[in-house]
């Protein structure tokens, strides 16, 4: 029990490390530069964006890819939209006060900037692996772009563990968890019908995960936020004073104990980043399996990501915690996010959040699965993917019946030093981004007055 300890409490230290100024300060600095260096392209181009990531495109079933844009997008945010989107931000607030929510949102504004530049640089360089799939993300264009092959391999092994942790048995552990205490489900059996469920999905490879969560996503996150949106609207009196309490304090600061500013901006970018996981470096894995011409036309609809991840899901989440006002007492994570649903809905609020905790988890397996198989892949040369798999699954039952708290803290710091190869990838490539957008902005502008000629003649 004493090793145990000892291991947590190293592993709590590392995460303190990891998850230090100097990460958080070059997420959100990466994330500013790229925004600067590619003149706001989040903004100008996000409606452009979204007509790409949602409206089907005839000519995209002929491009080179294994899945489509849309796809790509909904395999990235299942992985993205788990846990983190109702414990991780009520665990900010928690820690680090309403105002935490505000730093949430200036680190999704950037982080999109950074989402685009990681997908441009996941198409550019990717490969057609033995097996005729797509293949890439940080650690192909760091070896074939800034030809720096160490770097690529720490990154690859960085995601390769942490998908076990924060992508699989965490997840499932969670899920284990609230059926156990909302519906006294036994932790064994619902973590057989999670490993049941997600062999179905993941040995199916990328294809079958794109079909799945194209389907998937889509439901899960409306139910979630429409849940969320009915207790705005019938106490819509309370939410001018819950944005005014969330601006007032992400300056001022309301952390737990008093707190200061810097735990408030702290609580708030290290969560968002673990929610929309833009600069990790997982979601361009994702982007580089889809079906397009351009790598910027792919970027712009990864990019997407984080605005429904983060602006409008975690927006949700901590908006509704702010106006329960319960964030003071002792309550953290997934129960301060279930408590605050209560408030407003009775017992129907405690089935929503844990309904959705459920489906959230779930998704974050499944996509999690994918980036670790390419991990791991591009490790030992494709090689072992059948058993990779497998063990991946049988993990998951591992997961829901185990106590986790040093695989949390492991995952934790596996999570956070996948950043550092990825963000020095990033900014020393930045030059290949513009060039890229700007190669893709002109052939936009074209298409569009074509489009425009075609409709007026």
């Amino acid at each position: 029990m004493e090793d145990r300890s000892a291991i947590y409490n190293f592993l709590d230290w590392a995460s303190g490390v990891v998850w230090g100024p100097v990460l958080l300060i070059l997420l959100v600095g990466t994330g500013v530069y790229l925004t600067l260096r590619l003149g706001f392209l989040q903004f100008k181009a996000l409606p452009y964006a979204l007509k790409l990531a949602f409206v089907p495109s005839k000519q995209q079933k002929d491009e080179q890819g294994d899945i489509s844009h849309y796809q790509a997008l909904t395999t990235a945010l299942a992985a993205t939209i788990g846990t983190g989107n109702i414990a991780g931000v009520a665990t900010a607030v928690f820690l680090g006060g309403p105002g935490a929510v505000f730093w949430m949102w200036v680190t999704a504004v950037f982080g999109m900037a950074t989402k685009y530049a990681e997908a441009v640089l996941a198409v550019k360089y990717r490969i057609t692996d033995h097996q005729g799939q797509m293949a890439g993300g940080p650690m192909y264009y760091l070896e074939r772009g800034l030809k720096a092959k160490w770097l690529g391999v720490l990154f690859a092994l960085f995601g390769a563990f942490a998908a076990f942790g924060i992508g699989n048995m965490v997840q499932s552990n969670s899920v284990s968890d609230v059926m156990e205490t909302t519906f006294s489900v036994p932790t064994w059996v619902t973590g057989i019908i999670l490993t049941f469920f997600a062999g179905l999905v993941l040995l199916g490879g990328i294809k079958s995960i794109g079909r799945v969560t194209a389907f998937f996503v889509p439901i899960m996150a409306l139910f979630y936020v429409i849940g969320a949106l009915i207790i705005i609207i019938l106490n819509f009196e309370l939410v001018p004073d819950a944005f005014g309490t969330i601006f007032s304090d992400a300056f001022t600061a309301n952390a737990v104990g008093g707190g200061l500013l810097g735990t408030v901006v702290r609580y708030g970018v290290a969560r968002g980043v673990f929610s929309n996981e833009a600069g990790l470096g997982s979601a361009p894995i994702a982007a580089a399996a889809a079906r397009t011409d351009y790598p910027g036309r792919q970027a712009l609809v990864s990019m997407t990501q984080v605005l429904i991840d983060t602006i409008i899901v975690c927006s949700m989440t901590g908006l509704t915690i702010v106006m329960a006002g319960q964030y003071n007492g002792n309550l953290d994570g997934a129960d301060l996010t279930t408590t605050s649903f209560e408030h407003f809905l009775g017992n129907t609020g405690a089935y929503i959040v844990t309904i959705g905790l459920i489906f959230f988890a779930f998704s974050t397996i499944v996509g999690w699965s994918y980036y670790g198989e390419k991990c791991f892949g591009y490790l030992t040369g494709q090689r072992g993917l059948g058993l990779y798999k497998i063990v991946f699954v049988l993990f998951v039952l591992v997961g829901a019946i185990a106590h986790l708290d040093t695989v949390w803290k492991f995952a934790d710091v596996m999570n956070g030093l996948m950043a550092f190869p990825n963000l020095i990838g990033l900014l020393l490539l930045s030059g290949v981004v513009a060039s890229e957008t700007n190669k893709f902005l002109q052939v936009a502008k074209t298409e569009q007055k074509e489009a425009k000629k075609r409709q007026t003649g």
